[in-house]
């Protein structure tokens, strides 16, 4: 075996390397000399003492700036970081076969082997995830899921600078295509050399199952359609939605919307999102029952949520796919104008649904949450928005992870939550002029050193719910409920 103290980290991440079994023993001089390759041979300065797996990684990427084999910016850092952890990644038909073999024993096997799998080689960044800040809230509607995400890099302005002076390319043509699969990564663009896809057919087409690299909850992962072709909600959808939840019964999935504003932030390839987490809505309860008229075999009733939400049950998956559709199209053509709801306007199609899927208690539940994406003077970011008095928190599109009760919030509020509390603390602060409103009413309560925090993280979960309001097309007021009665009226009679 070669003297580790004579190749130091290199020959430290090889047995790391062989260890998971991508490569043999034999194999060890040829893996140090492709490392050197990608890293120099130089070694740093200060040789540490045995390092985990991921801390040898970053060491190796010193090591590389400073044998000039990479300039010290967050692409190229990022770059050789996954062309590194390649080397301890099956390739994708290895990968592929193993899960399939698994699946043969349980779908859990399968999902186990896969995420560990995407944690290990560090596709899933979980030091980044793990800096996420995180709380509930507790409302009417139960727990809601507060986060800030401080998860994703941010954007490098050198980076942003050579991008300007580079050809551009169209390959792949976006981040969820499936040719991103091994992709070396540029600038502006993320790589992808320790990136692997589990193939699976939907309906006779070929797609691709990953995991999320700066999940939101548990196992999050995402299912993309092999085609390069817009996010769509229709039959076929809810058809794809059951079927994954019968391929991984412990996994929700659910899709974004399929227009702009209600819509999520990747519209352009069709693809949903699931994973292992009892989000809030699912735990909410039906608040009203109803019957659905030609559909005996179809438990239906109205959800108790901000958002105007229908949820379908049943043992059959063909009735529960044609009693979604059969809603879609009713409400794809349904207008309330009293009530703001319009299902067009010049020729402008407003309304579609944001569907989740998950089996419980040995039935299929499908959540259906009515969606509209209007705006107006009145509501330029659109009615059934977060309006502009909590956008100071959540200006965002709302889509399927926030409509289930998670709260993504954006990275700037660590910094000016903590000026709000050294304003309400009467120190001071450096608070954004667009908090003061907020600020003064929170004001109003016995503030002290000891509760500022709690005070402020609870009033964010509140701007939360208003933000979930916002987005709902029948709000939760007598009229409301009138509204979406009528609206149930009208699907029992087409």
């Amino acid at each position: 075996m070669e003297d580790e103290q004579s190749t130091g980290l290199v020959s430290q991440f090889v047995t790391e390397i062989i260890k998971h079994g991508t490569y043999h023993e034999l194999d060890r001089r040829y893996l140090i000399n492709r490392i050197f390759a990608l890293v120099g041979e130089q070694p740093l300065a200060e040789q540490p003492a045995k390092q985990n797996l991921l801390q040898i990684h970053d060491l190796l990427i010193e090591m590389a700036i400073q044998n000039h084999k990479i300039q010290d910016n967050p692409t190229e850092r990022e770059i050789l970081g996954a062309d590194l952890m390649d080397f301890l990644t099956p390739t994708p038909y290895a990968v592929n076969a193993k899960f399939w073999d698994l699946y043969q024993h349980s779908a859990q096997k399968a999902t186990n082997y896969f995420y560990e799998l995407s944690r290990e080689n560090d596709y899933i960044k979980t030091r980044a995830i793990a800096k996420n800040i995180e709380f509930p809230v507790t409302t009417d509607y139960g727990d809601l899921e507060i986060t800030i995400n401080l998860s994703k890099p941010e954007k490098d302005p050198r980076a942003i600078a050579l991008a300007q002076t580079t050809a551009s390319t169209t390959y792949p043509k976006c981040q969820l295509c499936l040719e991103n699969e091994g992709y070396e990564g540029r600038v502006g663009y993320p790589a992808r050399g320790n990136h692997r896809l589990i193939r699976l057919q939907l309906d006779g087409e070929t797609w691709g199952f990953q995991y999320s690299p700066y999940a939101y909850f548990s196992e999050h992962c995402i299912f993309i359609s092999d085609q390069h072709r817009p996010m769509h909600i229709d039959r076929a959808t809810f058809q794809n939605l059951v079927a994954i939840t019968k391929l991984f019964p412990d996994y929700f999935v659910g899709s974004n919307a399929d227009l702009p504003i209600v819509g999520g932030s990747m519209l352009s390839h069709d693809h949903y999102q699931g994973g292992k987490h009892d989000f809030p809505m699912a735990k909410a309860p039906i608040e009203r029952p109803f019957e659905l008229i030609g559909f005996a075999n179809v438990q239906a009733g109205i959800v108790k949520w901000p958002m105007s939400v229908i949820r379908l049950t049943s043992d059959s998956e063909t009735d529960l796919i044609d009693a979604a559709t059969h809603i879609l199209q009713v409400w794809q053509h349904y207008d309330d104008v009293k009530r703001d709801i319009r299902h067009a306007t010049d020729g402008q199609l407003h309304h579609t649904i944001t569907p989740i899927v998950r089996q419980r208690q040995g039935q299929l539940e499908m959540d259906l949450v009515l969606r509209d994406n209007q705006t107006t003077k009145k509501y330029p970011d659109g009615i059934f928005h977060p309006h502009k008095d909590v956008q100071h928190i959540k200006k965002e599109n709302i889509g399927l992870i926030e409509v289930m009760g998670r709260a993504i919030l954006p990275a700037r509020l660590k910094t000016e939550l903590q000026e709000v509390a050294r304003y309400l603390l009467g120190q001071p602060n450096a608070m954004k002029a667009y908090h003061q409103t907020w600020a003064d009413q929170l004001k109003q309560q016995e503030i002290t050193p000891e509760n500022v925090h709690e005070v402020i993280s609870q009033a964010v979960g509140h701007v939360f719910l208003r933000v979930l309001e916002d987005a709902g097309v029948f709000k939760r007021t007598e009229d409301g409920r009138t509204g979406f009665q009528a609206f149930i009226q009208t699907v029992n009679q087409q």
